[in-house]
């Protein structure tokens, strides 16, 4: 008898995943971990300079990458990245939907084209991606959206509608679980992150920051993205065959105060 490696269970040879908001941030951290466990990966985002730089990164460092312009809270360009990853690479097997935007604006001054953004992105545009995804996915793809702790404790800046998008999010992801993972086959969970490096955080006064989580996060610091890749790899391969409908949060600590 030997040992089996369960390590494996986190590999994604010869799978294709779909990364959305990948030009930068957390989306670009996903992509190259995703390409370092075996996946091709295609990169949909806005930016086309910055999704071609990418693209060529990984390329160069001998992962499988290509990209579409996508702006996903148009619902038919989500169908068209759909139709150029079954054209381009022949299948679909997980959904990345990190496409996100951040806002901190006191309620009372926020107006409604500001609120209708972010939730725009946030929560319509991951539907339109996981919509347009699941009517090519098989049976054992994943889909993961990239929420918030947010979405489940108050936050301590004036963020009415980024909170409100990401508690939606996760409110999404119970539901389309309830609805594809038994009909479909197709597994969809969310990740809650709390803090971590990014160009959404970078807006951020830094003192600031590392003094709300000094004070209320247990760890006291931002997180690494290797800490959140390791949680997205979970979601994202056969680790998590029998995980669905839930959120993976990933804050330090932060939402236990």
């Amino acid at each position: 008898m030997t040992l089996e490696d369960p390590t494996r269970w986190f590999r994604l040879d010869g799978k294709v995943a779909v990364v959305t908001g990948a030009s930068s941030g957390l989306g670009h951290g996903f992509a190259r971990t995703l390409a370092g466990a075996g996946a091709r990966v295609v990169l949909a985002a806005r930016r086309e300079d910055l999704l071609a730089k990418v693209t060529s990164e990984i390329e160069d460092a001998g992962g499988a990458a290509s990209s579409k312009v996508t702006d996903v809270t148009d619902p038919q360009q989500c169908e068209a990245l759909a139709a150029f990853v079954i054209e381009t690479c022949g299948r679909l097997d997980i959904l990345v939907n990190n496409a996100g935007l951040g806002a901190a604006v006191p309620a009372l001054k926020e107006t409604p084209q500001e609120f209708r953004q972010v939730v725009d992105v946030n929560l319509h545009g991951a539907y339109w991606a996981a919509q347009a995804c699941a009517r090519v996915m098989r049976p054992g793809s994943s889909i993961v959206n990239v929420a918030s702790v947010l979405g489940l404790m108050p936050s301590w800046a004036p963020q009415a509608a980024y909170s409100a998008s990401k508690a939606g999010l996760i409110g999404l992801t119970r539901d389309l679980a309830q609805q594809w993972s038994g009909r479909l086959g197709i597994r969809v969970n969310a990740l809650a992150p709390g803090y971590f490096a990014s160009e959404m955080t970078a807006q951020i006064d830094p003192e600031r920051l590392e003094g709300v989580l000094r004070s209320r996060s247990p760890l006291g610091r931002l997180g690494t993205q290797r800490e959140l890749d390791a949680a997205l790899l979970f979601l994202a391969g056969d680790a998590s065959s029998y995980t669905t409908g839930s959120t993976l949060t990933v804050d330090g600590g932060l939402s236990m105060r």
